[in-house]
């Protein structure tokens, strides 16, 4: 499913506008589409009254539309508009004509009306603002009349849970890109995203303001649609990282993955990153260590080969590791470096010798740059250049504002726009770890996943994501694809573990036992 910035979806009504379908037009589209799944969410019962909240734009004339169709079927409807509507605006003539009742807010903002509506209703309708408005932590933030009547809907809430509300197209307050969240903004139960999702619903706080998500189509130009760059990760898009499986395949078949991880400090992230890449369906892996750590790591994984490296003071030995890392890399498909490698002036020298000699790697498809290695990388601004070798950066917010120099605060602000721009600068595909992953691609086109689970908020968690990345691209996928598989993978067993344990108890290495289950659904599309 395509995902949509502000921007984007005004392009699209613009273009379906030039190919025939006018705005008013898509207006009805997406209020009657409104109509159909809140009468469906009051089981069609006339007598659970439902109140839309109008606001002064396209968003409240969709709320306008939704309301004229609930009073076309009899549901028990009531508009209450922030300001007055002109005359002139078809559609409020329209709900004036099929006879909806109405209320203004009041010239002195008593909202006495207001609170009667809510106490009577069922189900409220969010229909204030949507995709025009934008928010920010450094913006205005709402006031007037639209913040009263939130905090009027909140406090209504707070006395009776069990009012629904659904928001039209994303929460009242909701930045459309960034999921960023006013104060005054109010949780829904549903929100119904006409056309398309929109990005802004994928990431925190907007994702959890939004609640369950319906998207309800518009008549929009196909062909428009299909060359937007942003797709959310589905079970469609994850299975494009899936390669074929013969019967007659051997080890070689299904490629050669070698993880440089570990240190006597973190000898378990090398653990959790190889048994990832085998189980992801990688025929060979290889476990490059610290020879220190070897004897830690060996016998709880027999299913991995070993390359001991020269170690001191329990981690890698600078650039004598690199070097005889790279004369074993014959053979090898895809190269994972830095979960676990500790961050030191030795494991600095061992990412740098180490990506400056990738070029002479044979057959080397891609690498994949993880924790220390992304922290020792941070500390040079062009190293970038230091090899060719498509790469995949698996950053969370902090190693992201070290990469880039800036804030983790900046990072969360926008996290699609920093993943492109991180992206962009560095060649990489670039993916932002967090509720919402966000995967990017230096040539602007991303995938982002509006899943997010707790389970995924602990130790080593990451350390399985790389494994699985190294594994698939190792197996022949494309760095992208397998970017976008793994954290789909990922996210799927960590919500088998929630459903199992709950979302305290599940660890790390409880996604390994998970993960065949979730990579089985992909196998069987």
């Amino acid at each position: 499913m395509k995902l949509v910035t502000a921007a984007q979806m005004r392009a699209l009504e613009a273009a379906a506008e030039a190919a025939g379908t006018p705005t008013t037009e898509l207006m009805q589209q997406a209020g009657l589409s409104a109509a159909q799944i809140v009468w469906r969410h009051i089981d069609g019962e006339p007598e659970h009254p439902v109140l839309i909240l109008v606001g002064p734009g396209n968003n409240g004339g969709d709320g306008l539309v939704a309301a004229t169709g609930l009073r076309e079927v009899g549901a028990d409807i009531h508009v209450y508009l922030v300001r007055p509507r002109p005359d002139s605006d078809e559609v409020w003539r329209a709900a004036q004509d099929a006879g909806v009742p109405y209320t203004i807010v009041d010239d002195d903002q008593s909202f006495e009306a207001l609170d009667a509506l809510l106490s009577d209703a069922v189900c409220v309708v969010d229909a204030l603002l949507g995709i025009g408005a934008q928010f920010s932590d450094t913006g205005r933030p709402l006031d007037g009349a639209i913040a009263d009547v939130l905090a009027h809907l909140e406090a209504a809430r707070e006395q009776n849970p069990r009012l629904l509300l659904i928001a039209l197209d994303q929460p009242t307050g909701v930045d459309t890109d960034t999921g960023y969240a006013d104060p005054h903004a109010v949780a829904a139960d549903l929100t119904i995203c006409f056309g398309l999702a929109k990005v802004g619903l994928t990431q925190s706080p907007g994702r959890l303001l939004a609640g369950d998500i319906i998207v309800a189509p518009l008549e929009l130009p196909p062909a428009a649609i299909e060359a937007l760059p942003y797709d959310e990760v589905d079970p469609r898009l994850a299975a494009r990282g899936v390669v074929p499986r013969p019967a007659d395949a051997n080890k070689g078949t299904f490629g050669h993955a070698t993880i440089a991880a570990g240190s006597t400090r973190f000898p378990g992230a090398a653990r959790l990153s190889a048994e990832a890449a085998a189980r992801s369906g990688a025929g060979l892996t290889t476990l490059a260590l610290p020879a220190v750590v070897q004897p830690l790591v060996a016998p709880s994984f027999p299913d991995a080969t070993y390359e001991p490296l020269p170690s001191q003071a329990g981690a890698m030995r600078g650039a004598e590791a690199a070097r005889a890392l790279l004369r074993a890399l014959d053979g090898t498909d895809a190269l994972l470096v830095g979960p676990g490698l500790s961050l030191t002036p030795a494991t600095e020298e061992f990412t740098r010798t180490l990506l400056t000699g990738l070029d002479a790697v044979d057959g080397l498809d891609a690498v994949v740059l993880d924790a220390d290695a992304l922290n020792a990388l941070s500390k040079h601004r062009g190293w970038p250049a230091w090899s060719s070798v498509p790469r995949v950066l698996t950053p969370h917010p902090g190693e992201m504002a070290r990469l880039l120099g800036c804030t983790i605060a900046e990072v969360q602000a926008d996290r699609l726009k920093i993943a492109l721009l991180a992206a962009s600068e560095t060649q990489s595909i670039v993916i932002l770890k967090g509720a919402g992953t966000v995967i990017a691609t230096p040539d602007g086109r991303a995938a982002v996943s509006r899943i997010a689970n707790p389970v995924l908020a602990t130790g080593g968690t990451g350390d399985v994501l790389a494994g699985l990345i190294v594994g698939l691209i190792a197996q022949g996928a494309e760095p992208f694809e397998a970017a976008t598989t793994a954290v789909y993978l990922h996210a799927m067993a960590a919500a088998n573990i929630d459903r199992e344990f709950g979302s305290a108890a599940g660890l790390a290495q409880d996604l390994l036992r998970a993960l065949p289950a979730a990579r089985r659904t992909l196998d069987e599309m």
